[in-house]
């Protein structure tokens, strides 16, 4: 194996390893943490969530969370920040980095929508600064594993993660099973390439209970991070159980889940 090779192999996979640390980054922290309160974490936990979300994703916070929270508010009907239903899917999947800054850009729905979330010190200094943050990150991979196994990393996990990110959005409003009574869906292997999230149709039943996973054969990896968090008393959780939301009320969820 020549060193292309080889630098191609080992690029992907430390590129895969990354996005697995930022989808796990966005599922706990960013969506079932900030977002939705299903879980509250405390420190260190917390600072390292903030460090790995702004080195492997230049996200900020308060703007994922109120796109996020606008979504839920407005799933799937005329405000909804990237909806499959009014705009398709394909173009949703396609276009959803573009979608999302287009909202994001919006100061008045992020004050809205994410009120509860100040910014403090830090996000002044650094977490607020996403170029920033992401050319640390990709300095780092270069440093650490050389220019071309870095470089390689940071583009396979760039288009691994923005693509599960978009699929969550688009396929899962298009494609896959409703147990509930909502437009979201539930697809397993999308769930394992996005640390839960493709669970997707009893998130929306459910949004404030820590746990994706409603029945037994459902597998949900973000709730094995976020039960090791528990234990180690990092996280404190809203609810133990599945809490459905007022529409989701005429279905029965179980109390417990793989």
């Amino acid at each position: 194996m020549n060193w292309f090779l080889r630098a191609m192999l080992v690029g992907t996979l430390i590129g895969l390893g990354i996005s697995v640390i930022a989808n796990t980054c966005t599922t706990v922290f960013l969506h079932r943490s900030l977002s939705h309160r299903a879980l509250t974490l405390r420190q260190p936990a917390t600072f390292i969530f903030r460090v790995l979300v702004w080195v492997t994703t230049g996200i900020r916070p308060r703007q994922w969370v109120a796109v996020h929270r606008k979504h839920h508010a407005y799933t799937d009907v005329e405000g909804d920040p990237h909806s499959p239903v009014l705009l398709g899917w394909k173009k949703v999947q396609m276009k959803n980095v573009a979608l999302y800054r287009s909202a994001a850009k919006d100061q008045l729905m992020v004050e809205k929508y994410a009120k509860d979330l100040p910014y403090d010190a830090w996000d002044r200094a650094l977490f607020n600064r996403a170029y920033l943050g992401l050319g640390i990150g990709i300095t780092l991979l270069i440093v650490v594993f050389g220019p071309a196994v870095g470089i390689i990393a940071a583009v396979v996990h760039m288009n691994f993660y923005l693509a599960g990110s978009a699929a969550v959005n688009a396929i899962g409003h298009r494609f896959g099973q409703r147990t509930y009574p909502n437009e979201a869906t539930n697809l397993q292997w999308l769930a394992f390439l996005t640390m839960g999230e493709g669970l997707h149709n009893n998130h929306h039943a459910a949004p404030s209970s820590p746990r994706l996973s409603h029945r037994r054969y459902e597998i949900d990896p973000g709730w094995w991070v976020v039960k090791t968090l528990a234990w180690t008393r990092l996280a404190r959780l809203r609810f133990n159980d599945v809490r459905l939301s007022t529409r989701a009320k005429g279905m029965t969820a179980p109390s417990e889940a793989a």
